[in-house]
């Protein structure tokens, strides 16, 4: 099995967050505490989809969807802190063009649409500005792919056709997408006492197409806003 650099670099960097916090935990303060609690928001996600020949997806639309599940921090003393979550997300991209074929315009559409199961692994470094805490936050995200469909509207003036399909998961050409998604997330926001709102850009260094020939290339990008509410002392 052919393990790419760029996974071998998002597992490496997982492993010295966790290192970094396994070294840290004994000095943390008595009053920074863990801190859990639930995570939820809005995603906008789109992809990169090119080839030797050209990109294909600068004219892709982003598809509205969430991500929602729980969020856990751990400080490493008044500035630093590990922040991980396990969430289900939607990825995904919308796309419609105008053709014309014997002097009759159509319309071709089609929509993507996955659900994710995420786990991102973040630094995180913030300062107190009065009563407001102001953090970035950056490091490694890793998905697994869990359902999906694809969907396709073909439109004249006199019919409308609309196809839907479920997603193949594999590793096989026969299949419409490789499971695994890894890449980078950053962002930043602001907290307000147990309150913590933000926003993200995941990007997607895993190729999930099974079709790689001439340069292809198929990944996730994912703008968000995200808000956590975290039980825990500070």
């Amino acid at each position: 099995m052919r393990i790419s650099c760029r996974f071998l670099l998002i597992v490496t960097l997982v492993l010295f967050s966790f290192q970094v916090f396994a070294q840290q935990a004994v000095h943390v303060p008595r009053n920074n505490k863990p801190k859990f609690g639930p995570k939820a928001g809005l995603n906008l996600s789109n992809v990169l989809y090119k080839d030797d020949d050209g990109t294909y997806s600068d004219d892709f639309k982003m598809n509205p969807g969430f991500h929602v599940g729980v969020m856990a921090e751990f400080p490493f003393g008044r500035v630093l802190s590990l922040e991980t979550a396990v969430l289900l997300s939607t990825k995904g991209f919308n796309s419609s063009e105008e053709y014309e074929s014997m002097a009759e315009p159509y319309t071709f559409s089609l929509k993507l649409c996955m659900f994710y199961l995420d786990v991102p692994v973040t630094l995180k470094a913030g300062f107190d500005i009065g009563k407001l805490r102001i953090y970035g936050a950056a490091g490694p995200f890793l998905g697994v792919g869990l359902s999906g469909k694809i969907k396709t509207v073909y439109e004249t003036s006199q019919e409308r056709e609309e196809n839907e399909e479920e997603i193949e998961w594999g590793n096989d050409e026969g299949d419409n997408f490789k499971r695994l998604d890894y890449g980078v997330t950053m962002g930043g926001g602001v907290e307000i006492r147990f309150f913590q709102v933000g926003v993200f850009y995941n990007l997607g260094l895993a190729n999930i197409s099974n079709y790689t020939e001439g340069g292809y290339m198929f990944s996730h990008r994912v703008l968000g806003i995200t808000a956590a509410y975290k039980f825990g002392g500070r």
